[in-house]
């Protein structure tokens, strides 16, 4: 294909035109991409319609339209085209249809709507849902787990080290830096003669940090519950920390005993609902053991529904008595939250770090509290703007 008619190609898929005489006609696979985009952006209708280029229809219609994007488009780009079909075409309905379910690009935004609808949904598709989940929450697994632990068993344990470490309390980048005489040009590695790790210590349960994470889980926070779930099921395995998690809306859920199974955590989370964030602080607050040794790490966008008076003087008190108290707008890829400004400016002026970040940020965010180093020198080398005071 001449660059012409290539560059004819791009201009026809782009504006969903049929060839002009002369031009070279789309392929089998372009009609196909075509089609599945015309589908959904061909016209202006906001709802479902039947029809040739209509997403409306049987879940196999609407399964076999997804096939046809997920072929013709990286994971990335199907996503974006799965949320304008959710938002566009009234498609939030089919997430009910295991058929449908089974054709989804999984991601964590999916995870949220499933675990929203997981009332509503009948049993036939409840388990193709907790397939879909389980994948997701595995990524997740190996995206961020081996950072988190590291992060956190280096910050309460870096004093003592040992040149005959376990595989997972290597300090790689020691390590590395010892080695780098040995480096083998032809292989492009390292070949390590000395090992540098963590020496492990036998620490009782009184000696432990405890860390709360109390995330919000109205509608809103929806992508934050859920890395805020792996994150707990993470540090809960390390026996370094105490982890709890406890969810709320105008309810509570403490999610601490089912942390060993994080798609059990995420199967327990009512996503939705209003916001009485001083209510779950008090919830919190009451399971704290050892003031001194507690982080209370606040997922919330600040949207308060309680009594926010209230709120504000409770975690003047839990910094008094010595928690480390850290508010986290948003636990996200993007880590652009919307928030109350008004409030999110009193609760900063008591001197608590409020701001967003995201989910690769996190575990060292996590060891810079767990050191209680300066979170706002941290946000600073992050490039992280920390909410102002009033």
């Amino acid at each position: 294909m001449s660059d012409d008619d290539e560059r004819g190609r791009r201009w026809t898929l782009a504006l969903g035109a049929e060839p002009q005489d002369g031009e070279a006609a789309l392929s089998d696979s372009d009609r196909r991409m075509s089609e599945a985009l015309t589908a959904l952006y061909g016209d202006g209708d906001e709802g479902p319609k039947q029809g040739k280029g209509s997403l409306g229809g049987s879940a196999p219609r609407v399964a076999k339209w997804l096939g046809d994007i997920r072929e013709f488009f990286p994971a990335p780009v199907v996503q974006v085209i799965q949320k304008d079909a959710f938002e566009r075409k009234g498609l939030r309905q089919m997430l009910l249809e295991p058929e449908f379910l089974a054709t989804v690009e999984a991601d964590v935004n999916l995870v949220a709507d499933l675990v929203a609808l997981r009332s509503v949904m009948p049993e036939k598709t409840k388990e193709t849902a907790r397939i879909v989940i389980a994948k997701v929450v595995a990524e997740l697994m190996e995206r961020l787990e081996r950072k988190t632990a590291e992060a956190i068993r280096g910050a309460l344990d870096r004093s003592k080290r040992t040149f005959r470490p376990r595989f997972a309390d290597i300090d790689w980048s020691r390590t590395i830096h010892a080695n780098l005489r040995h480096y083998q040009a032809e292989h492009r590695t390292i070949v390590p003669e000395k090992l540098i790790g963590f020496m492990r210590q036998q620490r009782r349960i009184v000696d432990l940090d405890e860390v709360v994470l109390c995330v919000d889980q109205s509608g809103s926070m929806a992508p934050s519950v859920v890395y805020a779930s792996i994150f707990a099921a993470v540090m809960a395995s390390l026996p370094v920390v105490a982890t709890k998690l406890v969810c709320f809306d105008t309810a509570i859920v403490d999610l601490t005993e089912e942390l060993a199974d994080p798609v059990e955590v995420l199967f327990g989370i009512q996503l939705g609902g209003g916001t009485d964030i001083n209510r779950a602080v008090a919830y919190c607050e009451d399971r704290i053991e050892r003031p001194s040794k507690a982080h209370l790490i606040l997922i919330t966008d600040l949207y308060e529904g309680g009594d926010a008076n209230a709120l504000v003087d409770r975690l003047a008190r839990l910094k008094t008595i010595g928690v480390n108290v850290i508010v986290l707008l948003a636990l996200t890829d993007t880590g652009r939250p919307a928030y109350d400004p008004a409030l999110s400016g009193k609760v900063a002026a008591l001197g608590v770090p409020v701001f967003a970040c995201t989910p690769d940020q996190f575990p060292d965010l996590m060891a810079t509290a767990l050191r209680r180093e300066d979170i706002a020198g941290w946000a600073a080398d992050q490039d992280i703007k920390l909410i102002r005071s009033d």
